[in-house]
């Protein structure tokens, strides 16, 4: 069994600033840009959002195979984290800085640079989730592991998702989205040069060579029951908190009508991670991952469907619901991520084959479809319910509308949580692993 130092901890924690940057601010900021701003339809700006995710979803295993295939023994990972960090940054910042109108025009360059940005963020991600299953072979100690790194990714949600709101309002218009995208890259930058220097010299605990061809080795990742069960409740969570995210804005503008409570909403829905992640770090201690991860997808559901309270315009209930959806979250984000490596570091060990980074290009890939679907589905509501596109005043929208706004960020993702428990229930090889950790712990002296 291989524990880590605290310094390795922080190290890779730190890369969650820049996944949870990127991973947070386009769902949160981009979707109101694009129909509050730049005057596009809702079901076009939801499909923007979607498309580039969607591009990774086919992407991310082909980076996580040119990353398996590596040569470098010691570093496998990290070289590929810092070029794809950098441009990360670069492209980001890039998708705020076009023309603004006509509006076709204006929704062609975000899609073309959003694009740019999943692509670089694949060879970003990918490396950085399969040195997770590469720099320990402890199952504890990987869940250590991720405590730190949920920390660090919900601080960075905090960070981002608070101030990239908060920097629109107070500039207002082209520059306020210009000045907050610089904010965030450097933001981006920050998680990258924390991961490259923090990681350095640590040692590989897994020496499995990658073989076989793409599509071969990816159908034999996808045969895998666990891997299956596990990635679909996953997805299906990644939908519901899509729509959250890219909905809170709305409720904030057109239901609550006061942009300032999407800020609130927001810390109150990530800052219990920060308090509670270690706390839910010993219930999965004591109950195991996957029951841990059943326990906050329920906390999680209670939470969603309390934010129906929205509707009444008053903030108080929208704040409470959010807290209690970030309880659940924080225990969301640790047990499916400390279960990851498990799959990837059980797969080499069964096979002698390195497929640590496909595993994990598979299970980024289908996260990111999961989270550009949701703000698809979003649209997809809010068009229903007859949403009224602007191009930069409030417009008010009609009782249908800010009912759609309503449901698609309660009822809707309570949904899809609970459905979620079906293939989480089937997920088994969480109770073998602990059984293996128990006995090799009640062997030692």
């Amino acid at each position: 069994m291989t524990a880590l130092p605290r310094r390795v901890r922080v190290g890779y924690a730190l890369g969650g600033i820049s996944s949870g940057t990127y991973g947070t601010v386009p769902g949160l900021i981009l979707m109101p840009f694009l129909t509050d701003l730049l005057g596009v339809q809702a079901a076009i700006a939801g499909m923007i959002v979607f498309a580039p995710k969607a591009w990774d979803f086919f992407l991310n295993p082909i980076a996580g195979r040119i990353s398996d295939r590596s040569r470098n023994a010691r570093d496998r990972r990290r070289p590929f984290i810092l070029r794809a960090g950098i441009l990360l940054a670069l492209a980001f910042a890039a998708m705020f800085f076009g023309p603004t109108a006509p509006p076709v025009a204006a929704a062609l360059w975000v899609l073309a640079a959003f694009l740019a940005s999943a692509t670089v963020y694949a060879f970003f991600q990918v490396p950085y989730l399969a040195m997770s299953a590469e720099i320990t072979d402890d199952y504890t100690e990987r869940t250590r592991m991720i405590s730190w790194r949920v920390i660090v990714f919900t601080l960075a949600i905090l960070v981002s998702g608070a101030a990239a709101p908060a920097l629109v309002e107070a500039f207002g218009g082209v520059s306020g989205y210009r000045i907050m995208a610089l904010a965030m890259a450097v933001l981006i930058l920050v998680g990258t040069a924390g991961v490259w220097f923090g990681t350095r010299s640590v040692p590989l605990t897994r020496g499995e060579q990658a073989e076989g061809r793409l599509f071969a080795q990816l159908a034999i990742v996808l045969r895998d029951t666990d891997a299956r069960m596990l990635i679909v409740a996953f997805v299906l969570q990644a939908v519901a908190i899509g729509m959250v995210l890219g909905g809170v804005v709305y409720v904030a503008r057109h239901v609550v009508h006061d942009p300032s409570v999407a800020t609130y909403s927001f810390v109150c829905f990530v800052a219990p991670a920060i308090v509670l992640t270690p706390a839910w770090s010993r219930l999965g201690s004591r109950i195991g991952k996957r029951s841990g991860f059943m326990v906050a997808t329920v906390t999680m559901t209670i939470g969603l469907v309390a934010l129906l309270a929205a509707r009444t315009g008053d903030a108080v209930p929208l704040l409470a619901a959010s807290g209690v959806v970030g309880v659940g979250y924080a225990g969301a984000q640790l047990f499916p991520l400390a279960m990851l490596p498990d799959l990837a570091a059980e797969d080499a060990r069964r096979s002698g084959a390195n497929r640590i980074g496909m595993i994990s290009g598979v299970w980024s890939g289908f996260e990111l479809l999961g989270y550009a679907l949701g703000p698809a589905l979003l649209g997809l509501v809010l068009t229903l319910g007859g949403y009224r596109a602007a191009t930069g005043d409030t417009t008010a929208q009609p009782d249908s509308a800010q009912w759609a706004i309503t449901l698609g960020v309660s009822l809707v993702p309570a949904a899809l949580c609970l459905v979620s428990l079906i293939p989480l229930s089937r997920y088994r090889l969480d109770g073998r692993l602990r059984a293996e950790a128990d006995a090799a712990a009640a062997r030692l002296p």
